[in-house]
């Protein structure tokens, strides 16, 4: 999941938090204020019924006179004035048992059952207590309520829905710039390293990102600058001095005075230098590969043609190899065959897989089979050789690298390296499955042309 995700999923959590936490918040003093309002009326009534009821007289007229007059009749009320004993005993017990209780502990009680709400009093008259109990529905409270409940509960899916997109519109332009900067890095490539991204004014993060790139890719470019240099020194002043001892090594051979010892051990130094020289040649052609992009002629390419020359070239190199071609999944269009890139390098990364294939083989017959797949070309090298053992697979693209079940046969361990470099400056990859004594198959995914 992308950080512009997870923060746009983090502010949508963060607030709906927020929002559910104020709704109960609201929900919670809505209650206790619609409770309490009630209470107050209930007890009014309380104070009316007993000054009507227990003080009879021409106030007590008065009081009635109000009440008929100038309060409303709350839903389902009713009165209870009764007597109680000293110990606290009452006549009539249909009323809540903790409502007695704490009527009779604290002289005065509410009380709340469902919707059914309880308020009441004790009132002594001329030495007797009474019990002076008023009680009534709320349904308008309570439908009030549950109104106010379903507005919140609509008000908070629709604040849900509009933080997201507030959330994700915000996280959008929060990460722009890091979106058209990841751009810009992806741009860059051996082809120009001299290029440097724009540094925006101001001191803030993706300033400092910014910076931190240009200072990386001044690094890189010193560094490919050496590179450079040094394979252009090293070709000349590597090859020279093996060339001229090779020269002489053939001078000397020819000569008629030296005698058998001395022949044998020119030869030796003969067969040295030339091993000497194609590890050089393996060695140049490697690094070149890793970063010489500036330098290489990129054009369209038929992978199907290149195998073919690259068949060709092994067969010179092992004219008894076996080589047979699987084109049965080939795509109708042309166009999923065509890939961009240099084709020395591709060919030479195909002769050295078929190669390794023949060579490792004893000869054996070799597949080569060419499809399409999710907008790549797979071409795909099946042998019968000896394998690789399962826990040196993970090294056979170092360089140098050999495989200790391959001590026997002559190589320098730079093949598939190099193999490796040329695929991936190509933006392709290989894979490789391979079991020991029933052969290896390795597969190149090349992009096509529209994907590089």
């Amino acid at each position: 999941m992308k950080i512009q995700s997870k923060i746009t999923l983090l502010f949508l959590t963060l607030t709906g938090g927020i929002l559910l936490l104020l709704n109960a918040f609201i929900l919670y003093f809505d209650y206790q204020f619609n409770y309490e309002d009630f209470f107050k009326r209930l007890e009014s009534r309380v104070n009316l019924a007993a000054q009507i009821n227990l003080y009879p007289g021409e106030q007590s007229r008065a009081y009635l006179e109000v009440r008929n007059n100038y309060l409303e009749r709350l839903e389902s009320e009713q009165e209870l004035i009764t007597k109680a004993d000293a110990k606290g005993q009452i006549d009539n017990a249909d009323l809540p048992r903790e409502f007695y209780q704490e009527l009779m502990k604290s002289n005065r009680a509410r009380f709340q059952l469902k919707n059914k709400f309880f308020a009441g009093k004790l009132v002594t008259v001329d030495g007797s207590r009474y019990m002076v109990v008023v009680t009534a529905l709320n349904p308008y409270g309570m439908r009030e309520l549950k109104k106010l409940q379903q507005i919140l509960l609509f008000g908070f899916a629709g604040s849900l829905i509009l933080v997201f997109f507030v959330g994700k519109a915000f996280s959008y332009y929060t990460f722009l710039p890091v979106r058209k900067l990841t751009e810009k890095v992806n741009s860059i490539k051996s082809t120009n390293l001299h290029t440097r991204l724009d540094e925006p004014g101001g001191k803030d993060e993706i300033a400092e990102l910014t910076q931190t790139f240009n200072h990386m890719l001044n690094r890189l470019a010193t560094a490919f600058e050496t590179q450079t240099n040094f394979i252009s020194n090293a070709s000349h002043e590597l090859r020279t001095p093996l060339t001229v001892i090779s020269s002489e090594v053939e001078l000397a051979l020819n000569r008629a005075t030296v005698d058998e010892e001395s022949r044998k051990a020119l030869n030796v130094i003969a067969a040295q230098t030339d091993k000497l020289t194609q590890i050089l040649s393996s060695l140049l052609l490697l690094a070149q590969s890793g970063y010489d992009g500036k330098k290489q002629q990129w054009q369209q390419l038929r992978i199907d043609e290149l195998i073919w020359q690259a068949i060709g070239q092994v067969k010179n190199i092992y004219p008894d190899s076996q080589i047979e071609v699987d084109f049965k999944d080939l795509p109708a269009d042309e166009q999923q065959l065509t890939s961009l890139g240099n084709e020395n390098l591709l060919c030479l990364a195909l002769t050295n897989i078929l190669s390794n294939a023949c060579k490792y083989s004893q000869n054996k017959l070799v597949q080569v089979k060419l499809s399409y797949q999710d907008q790549s070309i797979v071409t795909t090298i099946s042998d019968q050789g000896i394998g690789i053992p399962p826990t040196e697979v993970q090294h056979i693209f170092e360089p140098f690298y050999r495989a200790s079940n391959a001590q026997a046969y002559q190589g320098q361990g730079i093949g598939l390296p190099l193999a490796l470099n040329i695929i991936r400056i190509h933006n392709g990859s290989i894979n490789i499955q391979t079991a020991v004594n029933q052969g290896t198959v390795l597969q190149l995914f090349l992009p096509v042309v529209k994907d590089i």
